[in-house]
């Protein structure tokens, strides 16, 4: 099993839930065969692959024809050996490619969900701070508005107590 790269104190701890599946990174293992196996399944489906392919049947099948040499005389049996190796050979790569790659789009997904989790979970408490803080604020702002008021209050009467009165 491959070493686990501990993410929460890398640049991306958001990763540190994808931590437990860090030994699915490889379709088929992590040692030599198991990354030439993958080079090669994943080579199957390039158009590298394609040309090269087309340009060896073509030139197969026209050195054939045109008799420079006759090792496979039509209807080209050798072809369809090569063709049917080679189909031996890819499919159960190509079908092991795509199991190993289901399992780990459904690590992958089961990360992804406790990422979100852990989201929601922080979100929600960031609302009842948000909750607790407006709460406060609330408060606050009546205290200063009685405070104001009562400087008020005592201000006039201040003014008023200072003030000669008109009647005298």
């Amino acid at each position: 099993m491959a070493d686990l790269i501990d993410y929460a104190d890398s640049p991306n701890p958001h990763l540190r839930f994808q931590a437990p599946h860090a030994h699915l990174s490889s379709v088929f293992g992590n040692d030599w065969f198991a990354l030439k196996a993958e080079t090669f399944a994943r080579f199957f489906g390039t158009p590298t692959f394609l040309v090269v392919q087309t340009l060896i049947v073509g030139g197969w099948i026209a050195v054939n024809l045109l008799h420079m040499s006759r090792f496979d005389p039509y209807p080209f049996i050798l072809l369809n050996l090569a063709f049917s190796l080679q189909a031996a050979y890819a499919a159960p790569l190509i079908l092991l490619a795509q199991t190993r790659q289901a399992d780990r789009d459904k690590a992958l997904a089961e990360a992804d969900a406790h990422h979100r989790e852990d989201i929601a979970l922080a979100s929600e408490n960031r609302e009842m701070q948000m909750a607790e803080l407006l709460k406060q604020n609330t408060e606050l702002t009546e205290l200063t508005r009685q405070l104001a008021e009562r400087i008020e209050t005592l201000t006039r009467d201040l003014h008023e107590t200072l003030t000669p009165s008109k009647l005298a």
